[in-house]
């Protein structure tokens, strides 16, 4: 079992990382919301990793503290919830944003993520409000604004640009269409990648 990956960061393409980490590059899949606080290519970074073997894929899951990783580990234990689903519900919600839906019963913001109708995110309320019982209950403390990484400017065109944030979207589970329309939604000149995907996701809820 792989619990905890500290290396180098050398490359970005959200929502995959890869991380070095004595000679060996590890790619990592992580909630958007986690990505965002990554820091730049070329520093070192640190992952709590939850390692999940299918029968056609050995996939890492990356979260930058333990209350994430603890989060998605409950997560994926739902009925009908595997892991490419509680990585989309990650990265539409930060973990406090999600417990406090799941505590308020708020239906109607579950069901704006993708892949999560109205029958899962009953369920996600009833199971993780059970589950949650059993957690710390400081495990969530954590502000609900995302605050971001100081980037590297970098030389892509806006197009290029908007379509690497619809494409990450479509990672999430969203239809491309879908995908595009968030992203030429919230598009302005000289954003990045990350940003878009923030706002778009922000803008969806």
């Amino acid at each position: 079992m792989i619990g905890r990956l500290r290396g180098t960061v050398l490359e970005k393409q959200p929502p995959l990382v890869l991380l070095e980490t004595n000679g060996v590059g590890y790619e990592v899949h992580m909630p958007m919301t986690c990505f965002y606080e990554l820091p730049e290519i070329g520093q070192q970074a640190i992952l709590f990793t939850q390692f999940i073997v299918r029968e056609d894929a050995q996939l890492l899951y990356g979260f930058n503290d333990k209350q994430e990783r603890a989060l998605f580990r409950e997560l994926i234990k739902v009925n009908g919830v595997g892991p490419k689903l509680a990585l989309a519900i990650l990265s539409g919600m930060s973990a406090q944003q999600f417990v406090t839906a799941i505590e308020q019963e708020a239906i109607t913001s579950l069901v704006k993520l993708p892949g999560v109708g109205k029958k899962t995110a009953e369920r996600l309320v009833v199971e993780m409000k059970d589950r949650f019982k059993g957690l710390n209950g400081d495990l969530f403390n954590q502000s609900n604004d995302i605050n971001l990484p100081a980037v590297a400017k970098q030389a892509n065109s806006n197009a290029d640009i908007e379509a690497e944030a619809a494409s990450a979207l479509v990672s999430l589970g969203y239809k491309l269409q879908e995908a595009s329309r968030m992203v030429s939604k919230v598009a302005k000149p000289g954003a990045d990648c990350e940003t878009l995907i923030r706002e778009a996701l922000r803008a969806a809820l």
